[in-house]
């Protein structure tokens, strides 16, 4: 897998994970966190590989997905510049059944599982805010299959849409309904409807793949519970002034 080096002055402290990270464990970090653009579509690790890195992202988002046999996928949890892609390389897995693929293209940043490995077995800082975020991360999981399995499509596209918008400095994505679709693991045509509501209702607008979020607070009230969920557990495990950030 070739990876773009990204000549943007991106700081990695725009990741909060990273800016989270006592000053020592940051600039012993530092000279090896390599920038890299990180492309919509690019598979940023895949199914039962091993991951020789792990992402940090600072301006993109990354969908964890499960691709079954016949090629059908489903979207379990996304991660943007809050946390890091690639839990399984200090979990102990090596490997997952899921594969990462970016779904905002944007910046971010990597680092090699041997080094992230070594600082994780340290302990301290790093270790907490690092198991901290994978507990957020499984809420985010196991609240995706509930929303799947119980709440109706456009309020499976409302949490996708705020969830993606938490993980973005603005109010756009540029996203086919095909893959929104092949996100959701529902058909095209749900989400065309979907959308085509959100849009007529002026919450949304929508044009030649990008989304344009008007009325935020309105899609708010048109989401099922399971956004609220995790947000409340993001905020409570990974609180904003843990960043040095306002709530």
């Amino acid at each position: 897998m070739r990876i773009k080096p990204s000549s943007a002055p991106k700081t990695p402290k725009a990741n909060r994970l990273l800016a989270a990270l006592p000053e020592a464990n940051y600039l012993r970090l530092l000279p090896l966190l390599e920038p890299v653009i990180l492309p919509l579509g690019m598979a940023v690790y895949e199914s039962n590989a091993k991951q020789g890195y792990v992402y940090f992202p600072t301006s993109s988002i990354v969908s964890m997905l499960y691709v079954l046999e016949n090629g059908a996928s489903a979207e379990i949890a996304v991660t943007g510049r809050e946390g890091l892609v690639g839990i399984a390389l200090f979990m102990g897995g090596e490997t997952t059944p899921s594969r990462a693929v970016v779904q905002s293209a944007g910046h971010g940043y990597r680092l090699k599982a041997a080094v992230l490995k070594a600082e994780f077995e340290r302990g301290g800082e790093l270790q907490h805010l690092l198991l901290r975020f994978t507990q957020a991360l499984i809420t985010q999981m196991t609240q995706t299959a509930v929303c799947n399995r119980h709440h109706a499509v456009h309020q499976q596209l409302c949490r996708w849409l705020l969830l993606s918008l938490d993980r973005l400095a603005g109010n756009e994505l540029v996203m086919t309904q095909e893959l929104i679709a092949n996100m959701l693991g529902v058909r095209r045509e749900g989400v065309t409807e979907a959308a085509g509501n959100l849009q007529a209702q002026g919450l949304i607008h929508y044009s030649r793949g990008r989304i344009t979020v008007l009325d935020r607070p309105q899609l708010e009230t048109r989401v099922c519970e399971c956004y609220a969920v995790v947000k409340r557990e993001y905020d409570r495990l990974l609180p904003a002034n843990l960043f040095g950030l306002t709530a």
